[in-house]
């Protein structure tokens, strides 16, 4: 913005002062610091004049604003300051500032943004310790119930599921809470009671203990009273509340069937081919027995290559990534959200481990699990 201020010995008005600006400024440059074609494209902005006419003298002020670069905004106020004549009179203008009101702008919106933000972070963002509450406090409500008689601790779906896990505590418990897993039941000593009993008569059981000699002395117990159908432990020397859900779900995905009668202290897995549920190519069946508890995925275009091998926590983020992904395998759960990228890719064939709860299914895409495709876990 150019200030200036005028004085004329004689009285004029602002036809006068706005003419003699233009008419000797005019051809100073050459056109592209002409005031009227500047005008024209906007660089230069309105004129403005205010003027006062007392006792045969007029004074007052002008103000021009400018989008030119500051070189050309100075050259423009010289030349302004160069009038010496507004109408028939003598004048003398004199520049009183050049002012960068976009600085002005741009402080005051750097000042706004500091408050807004400031605002934002003091009254909005919960604190570490209130987010790690609100997250725990929804693990300790998820419904630790007590089962039965004896008020046995057990998961919120003990009593609807077909299938129930029987874990040695409480601890273990919260643990699988954690990790998804709700039709867990705990023993709550060597002394196997009367629920647990009945509870593996009519459903699927498995026993999911820790890896030391008390989880050897429950197994035991359990296999002489109660009808145990499969068998999960522990790493050697670990309990299973002190597991992370990656060792958890690998736990539960290599346990094994008990033989009737037959109690297993810490049985090791055997290697046994069995044949697919269902009939593909025979390198995407590979891939299938290959990825089962690794935590991996992999990328196969029409032909079955290989594209990438990925973590399942990279899968998602990186898909974009890849040109011509027609399959994508993988030892993990098969979500909507990873359905919606494939979609976007053109992929056609999704295996994971298991599958979410979907709110749609792609029908471009056919979706499978790891079992469907390889079988059941080898023995």
């Amino acid at each position: 913005m150019i200030v200036a201020r005028f004085e004329v010995e004689g009285v004029v008005e602002k036809p006068d002062v706005i003419g003699a600006i233009f008419g000797q400024t005019e051809g100073l440059f050459g056109p592209d610091l002409d005031l009227r074609e500047l005008q024209k494209s906007g660089r230069i902005g309105r004129i403005e004049i205010q003027l006062e006419s007392k006792q045969d003298k007029t004074a007052g002020a002008i103000t021009i604003p400018s989008s030119l670069d500051k070189t050309s905004t100075a050259i423009i106020a010289a030349a302004v300051q160069s009038v010496d004549r507004i109408g028939p009179c003598l004048a003398k203008v004199t520049l009183e500032k050049v002012a960068d009101i976009r600085e002005d702008k741009r402080k005051q919106i750097l000042d706004k943004a500091k408050d807004i933000l400031r605002t934002w972070v003091v009254e909005e963002s919960p604190s570490t310790d209130e987010m790690v509450k609100d997250v725990s406090g929804v693990i300790r409500s998820s419904d630790v119930v007590d089962y039965g008689p004896e008020r046995l601790p057990a998961g919120p779906e003990v009593s609807t599921s077909g299938s129930i896990i029987f874990v040695e505590g409480r601890a273990d418990i919260v643990n699988l809470l954690r990790c998804g897993i709700r039709n867990a039941i705990g023993i709550e000593g060597t002394k196997i009671p009367k629920t647990i009993i009945e509870l593996s008569k009519n459903k699927e059981t498995t026993a999911f203990l820790d890896g030391d000699r008390g989880g050897d002395l429950i197994l035991k117990e359990l296999m002489q009273v109660a009808p145990v159908d499969y068998v999960a432990r522990a790493p050697l020397g670990k309990e299973v509340e002190d597991l992370v859900p990656k060792e958890v779900m690998k736990c539960l995905r290599e346990k094994v069937p008990v033989e009737a009668g037959r109690p297993i202290a810490r049985p090791e897995p055997v290697q046994v081919t069995r044949p697919p549920l269902v009939q593909l190519p025979p390198e995407i069946i590979a891939k299938a027995r290959e990825l089962r508890s690794s935590l991996e995925g992999v990328l196969l275009n029409h032909e079955g290559n290989e594209v990438a091998r990925l973590p399942v926590s990279e899968l998602a983020g990186k898909l974009s990534e890849y040109q011509g992904v027609e399959t994508i395998v993988f030892d993990g759960v098969v979500t909507q959200r990873l359905l919606d990228l494939a979609e976007e890719r053109g992929v056609k064939l999704v295996v994971g481990d298991r599958v979410a709860e979907l709110a749609r299914r792609p029908g471009s895409i056919k979706i499978m699990t790891l079992p469907e495709v390889a079988g059941p876990p080898t023995v």
